[in-house]
């Protein structure tokens, strides 16, 4: 039976592995710099966008320019694709704040707003019908128009309820281009009359760079 002593154990590893250790260590460093730093930019990118959107009349306005902006597609317009599944009932308390009474009729419409191939968000919204045009509700029922591209001719303004944070740079990294990121809750309104509600989840794929 061979017997060796710890001191030859040690002896007898090889000088490389301590440079093999030093060099984990170093690429293991540069890759949580590396994460750190993604983190920072997704949350700068995150903060400006939701600022412009806090800002703005229309989602699909600033959804439009930040395509064209971030070079997400040659065509950088927005398509709303819907999202099939049952209604969402608006419920006392947003009937409340459309203004309207427990038989006024509040339609539901559930959404992806896409630019390109790209999902930039998802969006519930509850508007009442009688306080658009023929002409926008048909639109609503039988296209792929986003709702602000329908209803810009009321000249609507956002009252915005609630912004969420639901990505934490923390996390390290990009976020996933399908993981969500923030959402905004505001109510739309035409001559001081409330028409529209909207629940807007925004994702990962807005922070994505494409060629411009």
């Amino acid at each position: 039976m061979l017997t060796v002593g710890l001191a030859a154990l040690g002896a007898a590893v090889p000088p490389a592995d301590a440079g093999s250790a030093r060099a984990q260590a170093a690429g293991a460093a540069a890759e949580t710099s590396r994460e750190a730093q993604d983190g920072s930019e997704a949350r700068a990118l995150i903060e400006t966008l939701s600022a412009r959107l806090l800002a703005a009349p229309s989602a699909t306005a600033v959804l439009e320019a930040w395509c064209a902006e971030r070079g997400l597609s040659p065509d950088p317009r927005i398509v709303a694709v819907r999202v099939p599944g049952p209604d969402k009932l608006p419920g006392a308390a947003r009937r409340e704040r459309l203004a309207v009474g427990p038989d006024e009729p509040v339609r539901y419409r559930r959404v992806r707003l896409t630019c390109g191939t790209h999902v930039l968000s998802e969006a519930d919204n509850w508007y009442v019908p009688s306080r658009l045009t023929p002409a926008m509700n048909a639109a609503l029922d039988g296209t792929q128009a986003p709702f602000g591209h329908v209803v810009r001719p009321l000249g609507p303004s956002r009252r915005n309820r609630s912004l969420t944070m639901l990505w934490r740079p923390e996390s390290g990294g990009l976020p996933g281009p399908g993981e969500p990121l923030f959402s905004v809750e505001a109510v739309l309104t035409a001559g001081g009359v409330p028409f529209c509600e909207v629940a807007e989840t925004y994702t990962g794929a807005v922070l994505i760079q494409g060629e411009r």
